[in-house]
């Protein structure tokens, strides 16, 4: 049983040991930064920022980020299904339909409620 798991065990062994000798070495070998004004301001893509910082972005961006996030992760749930295709059966592709079917109800619905326009 140990041995059908050693190689998940392993990865995430490997990934401990990256992350901890990434964050040492940037914490014991990369340079201190002295924190002065000029390095303080905020900039954007070289220049400095003209405006904006004090105020709020609109909730829209955060929900259409939000949904982006949702549909992203259902399709992701429909890769190992078609890894699996021929294997499921009827089953699978009956239950990957309904599954489908409430993505899609639930596509419609954020359109039909304007949730993906975008206004400024």
């Amino acid at each position: 049983m140990i041995a059908l798991y050693a190689p998940m065990f392993l990865m995430i062994a490997v990934a401990a040991l990256l992350a901890g000798a990434f964050f040492l070495g940037a914490t014991y070998l990369g340079g201190k930064v002295n924190k002065t004004v000029e390095k303080m301001k905020p900039f954007e893509c070289g220049s400095e920022s003209s405006g904006g910082r004090h105020l709020r972005p609109s909730v829209k961006f955060y929900l259409t980020a939000i949904l982006f996030v949702v549909f992203d992760i259902e399709t992701v749930f429909l890769y190992p299904w078609a890894i699996q295709f021929k294997s499921l059966g009827w089953v699978g592709v009956g239950s990957m339909f309904g599954f489908l079917g409430v993505v899609i109800v639930a596509l419609v619905y954020v359109v039909k409620k304007g949730a993906l326009e975008w206004e400024s």
